[in-house]
């Protein structure tokens, strides 16, 4: 009897065991129960866009590639895997017009012997088929181009103590006397003004292993509060009295030497979205030229006043730059950092005696 009791119940838990399998597998795939409850399968919109809707899995595309030094969407989708190339041109009005300042990312203005100034243009995203004219170093350079990691540098030769500093700083030398290929002399213009290269040149001919260099500066389409600008005077000297002046019609500010536009070789005017005003303490070394004038070097670590334009407006703020490894960051007076426009920008060394004006 105890094994026929046994028998029994297990034949019954058999029985019941049947019953559930019928009822989950046979009829849910029929549409009765839990087993109807399945996920759609992940499909792509035509919009790209990320989301569910109607249970329906979109994906999205990458984020366009944008340009470190002037925050722009790369030209072909990709930024160029290639470090920032630095160009020093010569400011003089004998030097005028220069070729090539309207290709780079950043340029800054730096000044020299009797107050006259020079550029360092900086190029990463764009090429520029002619970069004219070429003239030489000074100690200010290495202690801003460290900031685009290690960069090369093109010059046209310097003092042995320039040279020292911009190779002890980890920049790649890549000056008329260590690439003279990558230098012309042009027969329409009078020595020493008339030495130009072109990134291509540059780039093919130089050997570095440093790669796409990171953002110095915060970009962003909309401006945080400032007030409406309409020219800024920046009085370095007679040879360099700069004025930058707002063109709404091309919504950039144009540069002018005193009254007279600042034309490029091709016939364009010089322009920015971008002018910054970094007022720097000045020391004197012992380099002097050829006329006995010592070289000033700009002390660009520290903290000074700072005058950011975009968009047709100012806004005050300061700079700060604790030590040679860092970037320069620009913060307006609530400590928030300032945030530039998309696109070129002037930076503006400027001697903190300098009596610059804005209306």
């Amino acid at each position: 009897m105890r094994r026929g009791r046994i028998v029994v119940t297990l034949l019954t838990l058999a029985v019941v065991a049947a019953a559930a399998f019928v009822v989950l597998f046979v009829g849910g795939r029929s549409g009765l129960g839990p087993a109807n409850s399945q996920t759609p399968e992940p499909t792509t919109g035509p919009s790209g866009s990320t989301g569910s809707t109607g249970g329906t899995i979109v994906t999205s595309p990458p984020p366009p590639a944008i340009c470190p030094l002037s925050g722009l969407p790369a030209e072909g989708g990709s930024v160029p895997d290639r470090p920032a190339l630095a160009v020093k041109v010569e400011n003089l009005p004998a030097a005028r017009p220069q070729s090539g300042l309207s290709w780079a990312d950043i340029v800054y203005e730096e000044p020299v012997e009797a107050n006259i100034t020079r550029f360092i243009a900086v190029y990463q995203c764009q090429d520029a088929s002619r970069i004219e004219p070429v003239r030489s170093a000074r100690l200010t350079d290495p202690d801003i181009l460290v900031q685009f990691g290690h960069p090369l540098f093109g010059y046209s030769g310097g003092v042995p103590k320039v040279v020292d500093a911009i190779r002890a700083a980890g920049l790649v030398d890549v000056n008329v006397n260590r690439l003279p290929d990558a230098y012309e002399r042009d027969p329409d213009r009078d020595a020493p003004h008339n030495l130009w290269t072109s990134t291509q040149a540059l780039w093919a001919g130089a050997s570095s292993a440093s790669g796409i260099p990171d953002p110095v500066f915060k970009y962003a389409k909309r401006a945080r509060g400032g007030d409406p600008v309409a020219e800024i005077h920046i009085p370095f000297s007679s040879y360099s009295d700069v004025r930058w002046t707002w063109d709404a019609s091309s919504e950039r500010f144009l540069r002018f030497h005193g009254t007279v536009p600042h034309s490029l070789s091709d016939g364009t005017q010089v322009s920015s979205v971008n002018v910054v005003v970094q007022f720097v303490h000045i020391e004197m070394t012992d380099i002097v030229d050829s006329n006995g004038t010592p070289s000033p070097r700009v002390i660009s670590t520290g903290s000074g006043t700072a005058y950011v334009l975009r968009d047709g407006k100012i806004v005050e703020g300061r700079w700060s730059r604790r030590s040679l490894d860092d970037v320069t960051v620009f913060k307006n007076e609530k400590g928030r950092r300032i945030s530039l426009l998309p696109g070129i920008t002037w930076v503006e060394l400027v001697p903190v005696e300098t009596p610059v004006s804005y209306s």
